[in-house]
């Protein structure tokens, strides 16, 4: 069963977004926090935190694999999947993100939980 999105203007174009030097900004979206990254011309979204240790994700980087890794502990995850892929087992929520003609959305759960 897929589960219905709504989906949210994120930008016009991404350089309205807030990125710091390493390409991760935290926005907010229906009052939750999320941590968009810039990877090879593409943009994801994920959970601000780490599911872990609840640290800001944002305050980490993405390797050259694509994958974004925590500031506390160096866990990563993969950005499109959010399967960790130094092997903890955890598992990062991520959301998916559309470039359309009038700008770029990101999709979450219609009446769904954000989590982690």
């Amino acid at each position: 069963m897929s589960k219905e999105l709504e989906w949210h203007l994120l930008a016009v174009h991404p350089n309205e977004l807030d990125f710091n030097e390493e390409n991760l900004a935290e926005i907010k979206v229906k009052g939750r926090h999320l941590c968009i990254a810039r990877f090879k011309d593409r943009l994801f979204a994920c959970a601000a935190k780490c599911p872990h240790a609840a640290a800001p994700l944002a305050q980490g980087y993405v390797n050259v694999q694509g994958d974004i890794v925590c500031p506390v502990h160096r866990y990563k995850f993969n950005l499109e999947t959010g399967r960790n892929t130094t092997g903890e087992g955890y598992f990062l929520k991520t959301y998916p993100v559309e470039e359309r003609e009038d700008g770029w959305y990101v999709g979450v759960e219609k009446g769904g939980w954000f989590g982690f």
